[in-house]
Parts: structure tokens; C-alpha cells; sequence
């Protein structure tokens, strides 16, 4: 018999390994949270799914989120993510990604890093919720209102409640697993 999981996950092995290996484990790593938030920039109206599977092509193009590398790319460096058909090709979102890399290193240096910013709208602790169905599980809480207030007042792009929420959840700042749910804590 297989193990409960949460039912958003089960439509494929990818988001089965997915939801078992990563989503809802504290992430306190600048780079990984870099990862997850340019992977939620450009989920942003499309299904998860498809961003897991073209995630190691994103890899690829954005020479292993290196937010260092990506800040410095230029119109060029963008013409050629725009030809590249194992991403989003998006105009604006590979443009945010560029932004959002300077916006990500000017919280480093204010904060010291991006992870000590960001899990400070949890107060460095992942919150736990109890959901008995997904049914239960909200798109946006107030801090994730709040969180994407300021990074849009910080010049960061495609940074809406939902799409901080996910990155609260895929990152572990939120623990969403229901119930009875396997990898739950």
C-alpha cells in the first residue's frame, strides 16, 4: 500500500519524489531559496509540474541560479534565454529574474544574507499548520501579503502573495503537509 501523501502531488512520480524530498523542509540556504524563487517567478500562472519538469534545463540556462552571475546578464544573455525552448520564454520573467537577482543581493547586504531577511517574517521558525484536506490550505496568508509588499517595494518582480506563498511553502517556511500526510513532522 502506498504512503499518504498530500493530494496535489499524486498525478506524477516527479511530484510524488518532489513532495517527498523537498517541499515543506527548511530551506536557510541563500542559494537554494534563490533556486525556489526564480522557479515560483516563473510558475506564476502556469502548474508546478511544468516548472519540475523543465527544472534542470532552468539549471542549465541560469548557470545553476548563480543570483552573482544572473545580475550581471545582459541584453544579449537575454536574447539567448529567449531562444531557449526548455524554459519559460518569457520576456518579463526572465527579465525579473535578472532584477530580482540585484534586489536579492542588496538584502544580502543589508541583512547579512537573504535567508536571515526572509525567515525573519517567521520569526526564524517554520510555521506548522494543521490541515486535515488541501481544501484547507490557503493561496495567501497575511504574511505572505506582507512579505511580497516589501519585496516589491525592494524592486523585486513577479513577487505576488500567491506566488510568496508557494515559495513559503516550497522552502519550508510554512509546513502545508495535511494531516495524515507521511512527511509530516
Amino acid at each position: 500500500m502506498e504512503s499518504n501523501r498530500c493530494g496535489w502531488c499524486l498525478s506524477s512520480d516527479l511530484y510524488k519524489e518532489y513532495h517527498d524530498q523537498e517541499w515543506g523542509k527548511p530551506v536557510y540556504d541563500d542559494a537554494s531559496i534563490f533556486e525556489f524563487l526564480i522557479l515560483e517567478t516563473f510558475q506564476a500562472g502556469l502548474s508546478w509540474i511544468t516548472i519540475l519538469n523543465k527544472r534542470e534545463n532552468f539549471r542549465l540556462a541560469f548557470e545553476d541560479f548563480d543570483y552573482q552571475k544572473i545580475a550581471k546578464y545582459n541584453t544579449l544573455k537575454e536574447e539567448e534565454l529567449l531562444q531557449n525552448s526548455g524554459i519559460i520564454r518569457n520576456k518579463l520573467k526572465v527579465k525579473a529574474t535578472i532584477t530580482n537577482a540585484v534586489a536579492f543581493m542588496k538584502i544580502q547586504e543589508e541583512f547579512g544574507s537573504f535567508s536571515n531577511y526572509i525567515w525573519g517574517f517567521v520569526d526564524g521558525k517554520p510555521i506548522v499548520n494543521h490541515w486535515k484536506s488541501l481544501s484547507e490550505v490557503p493561496a495567501t496568508t497575511p504574511i505572505s501579503d506582507a512579505l511580497s509588499k516589501d519585496l516589491k517595494k525592494r524592486g523585486f518582480k513577479f513577487v505576488g502573495s500567491t506566488v510568496i506563498y508557494a515559495h513559503m511553502q516550497a522552502t519550508g517556511m510554512v509546513n502545508d503537509h495535511v494531516l495524515d500526510c507521511w512527511t509530516r513532522i
